[in-house]
């Protein structure tokens, strides 16, 4: 399958399986690599040394092409720059920032630079700042999200409308026929999350992938706007949150109750009562944990039979 996303990447599949947080290490980006998607390590979660471990051991699990996602907030950023251009990493996705900060400095390394965008007027900025193409992603999504709550169905059709580069769309996408919905939308490719932290590759704990499996409709919630919006899974974290906001806390109060580690704490160590539990909507659909290469096959066959069968309405 062949594509303006399939000629960006040099992958078979328009793919791109998300850098989340605590989930996308090197084990992972391989594997979906090697199925034919994109594969990312997610570096949001990673001191530079360990994104160093994480890159190097990514490049002897696979010969295919893979980036690195690189929140702009990280606060060691230069540092993490600095690795991925020495190590020759090929693809960066940035999200959470001014696109304009690092794009002129990766595209002249000759890295083919991605941005994350949650509206139409983002989306604008990071085609003026020179990206290679562009995630939109909706309300839908775990982790941290736009505070419009603009939905995929939406944004996706919205900001095709504004661009002319590549637009991947990301947000409730875990299924052939959601890949299928919104390329009619306009969208060239997905990125894929939720599902893949369902993965047996996926750094997460068992606990948590357990979690999100047994999560169903209205598990999740968007809140903390004041601080970051993200979309966590239900529970005594949330519930804490709730009663804070009930209580009239201030910002500052917000802050202390979120603390450190809160996502690493429940992400990466499993304690699914104190720790932040970022998933998205479509963990309602999520039923299995599976490897990461078979995700992609079923994405893709569902994908194939339900274009299939679209051409019989």
């Amino acid at each position: 399958m062949g594509n303006r996303i399939t000629d960006l990447f040099g992958v078979q599949y328009p793919i791109i399986q998300a850098g989340m947080v605590w989930a996308s290490g090197w084990r992972l980006a391989s594997a979906v690599s090697n199925a034919g998607g994109l594969g990312i390590i997610g570096a949001g979660s990673m001191y530079p040394e360990v994104l160093r471990e994480h890159i190097e051991k990514c490049k002897l699990a696979t010969n295919k092409p893979f980036g690195v996602n690189v929140p702009m907030l990280y606060p060691d950023i230069e540092k993490l720059m600095e690795i991925i251009v020495e190590l020759d990493v090929k693809i960066v996705f940035t999200s959470a920032g001014n696109p304009k900060t690092w794009t002129s400095y990766l595209k002249d390394k000759g890295i083919t630079v991605v941005h994350v965008v949650s509206s139409v007027k983002f989306a604008q900025k990071a085609e003026e700042a020179g990206v290679d193409a562009i995630v939109a992603e909706g309300f839908e999504a775990g982790g941290h999200n736009g505070r419009d709550e603009t939905t995929t169905l939406t944004l996706i059709p919205a900001v095709k409308e504004k661009i002319s580069i590549p637009l991947i769309a990301a947000g409730g996408i875990a299924t052939g026929r959601a890949m299928l919905a919104v390329m009619v939308l306009g969208a060239d490719g997905v990125q894929v999350g939720s599902r893949f932290v369902a993965s047996n590759e996926a750094s997460s704990h068992p606990l948590f992938k357990q979690k999100v499996v047994e999560a169903g409709e209205g598990a999740t919630q968007l809140t903390l706007k004041e601080l970051a919006p993200v979309r966590l899974i239900k529970n005594k974290f949330y519930n804490d949150i709730q009663k804070a906001y009930a209580d009239c806390a201030t910002v500052e109060e917000l802050k202390s109750l979120l603390g450190r580690a809160r996502a690493k704490k429940g992400m990466f160590e499993g304690d699914l009562e104190e720790g932040e539990l970022e998933i998205g909507q479509v963990a309602a659909i999520i039923h299995e944990i599976k490897p990461a290469a078979q995700i992609v096959m079923d994405i893709m066959t569902e994908f194939t039979h339900a274009k299939a069968e679209v051409k019989h309405l």
